[in-house]
Formats: structure tokens, sequence, C-alpha cells
């Protein structure tokens, strides 16, 4: 019997401390740590960072600017711009010389015209500091090759040596225009950005600096004859402007 009494007082003092455990592991304080998420249970999407061109949210950033949408009526051109946002306007004071050049050959084209009329500048500012006569001689008329060809003869009489790198173009812009009988006359404003150097014999700089980017303003000229069959213009008269 005695054994009996001790299974039945073990088991009430068991009972008794279940219960008390539950009463304390029942309450909440307040101060418990929220319990970890389920890793079963899929995260809640994250909220989405404000983006520039986003409509502000009721009571969100207001500095948030909205860009324009597709909806949006389109902004008024400020001229024409050729490949890689170089502008090519036709001036006001060149509009009627353009106008009367296109009566007279019709496949003249202003955007066209400034496009080829870039490569020939950059074509003959580096064959000019190379003093690569050959490559001048069907760009220009006769009396602006002379004059260049007597510059690359005075520096090759002092022994200097010309070096031009063309980084790029701002503007091509058709300044000036017009048509004498056949020929057809077109100013080309020219804003680059170029580095030019002169050396002396001794490989000193006498000019420029080879650090240095230098913002250039020309004038060319270049003239055709809208009868002729040869589709290429000549430069014929150059000067810097300021």
């Amino acid at each position: 019997m005695g054994n009996n009494y001790d299974i039945i007082l073990i088991g009430l003092v068991a009972v008794f401390l279940i219960l008390r455990l539950r009463s304390v592991l029942g309450k909440r304080t307040g101060n418990e740590r929220p319990p970890a998420r389920d890793p079963f249970t899929p995260p809640a999407p994250p909220t989405p960072s404000p983006r520039v061109g986003d409509a502000p949210a009721s009571g969100g950033n207001d500095n948030v600017v909205p860009l324009p949408t597709a909806n949006a009526p389109p902004r008024p051109s400020l001229g024409t711009h050729g490949p890689g946002g170089i502008r090519a306007t036709v001036m006001p004071a060149a509009t009627a010389g353009v106008a009367a050049i296109r009566a007279a050959d019709p496949s003249f084209e202003p955007l066209s015209f400034t496009a080829g009329a870039r490569a020939a500048f950059a074509t003959i500012v580096e064959a000019f500091a190379r003093g690569d006569t050959a490559s001048l001689r069907p760009l220009l008329d006769a009396p602006t090759f002379a004059s260049f060809e007597g510059a690359i003869r005075g520096r090759l009489e002092r022994n200097e040596k010309a070096e031009s790198t063309m980084i790029g173009f701002e503007a091509s812009d058709i300044s000036a225009a017009a048509l004498q009988g056949t020929l057809a006359q077109v100013t080309v404003r020219f804003v680059s950005e170029q580095i030019n150097v002169l050396r002396n014999a001794e490989g000193q700089i006498v000019d420029g600096n080879p650090n240095e980017v230098q913002k250039v303003i020309d004038l060319w000229t270049f003239r055709r004859d809208t009868k002729s069959s040869d589709p290429n213009w000549q430069l014929i008269k150059t000067e810097s402007e300021g």
C-alpha cells in the first residue's frame, strides 16, 4: 500500500507543476519579442521606393517631379539636330538663299548638306595639320588651295609640326546662302572642339596646349555648280569668328 501512496503523491505533484507552468507561460506582459516569421509563409512584397517620374502619393514627397508621358503633348522643336545632338539649323538670313538653291537643285537638303560639310571640315583640318596636300586638292578651289599650300610650305621651312585633333561638333548652322546664276554658295558656321598644338624642330610647344580642348568657331563657304553632274562642293573661303 505504501508504494501506491507514493505513486499517487508523485502524480499529484506532477499535475500541480503542469498547472503552474501553464498559468505562467500563458501570461503576456507586453514586453515579449514578436514571434519569428514562419519560414514557410512567403514574405509580403516590399513597398516600392519612389522613383523620379512616379506621381507622388497622397502625403508623399512633393519634390518628385513627374516626367512627360506618352499622352503628353510633344514639346516644340527648337531646331533641327543631326546625329549625336549636333545643332544644324538654317539661320534666318540664309532662308531665302536656301529656297533659291532648292528651286535650282531639288536634291539639295540642308541637313544632309551640313552632315557632308562636317565631314569635309574634319578631313580638311586634319589634312592641313599633316601637310597632306593630295587630300586637300580636290576639296578646295584653286585660290584656297594655294593659300593652304603656302601655309604648309612655311611650316616646313621653319621645321614646325602641327598637330590637330577633332573632338567633336556642337553646331554646323547654315548662316548664309545664295544662288548666283547656276552657282550655289553656302556658308556654314561651325562650332567645334579641337586640340591644336604647334611644335618647333626640337619638339617644343610654341603654340597651343595638348591638354586643352578649345572651342573654335569658323565660317566656311562652299560652292557648287547646280548644273554640274559632280555632286561635290568645294571650299572657297575660310574665316574665324571672334
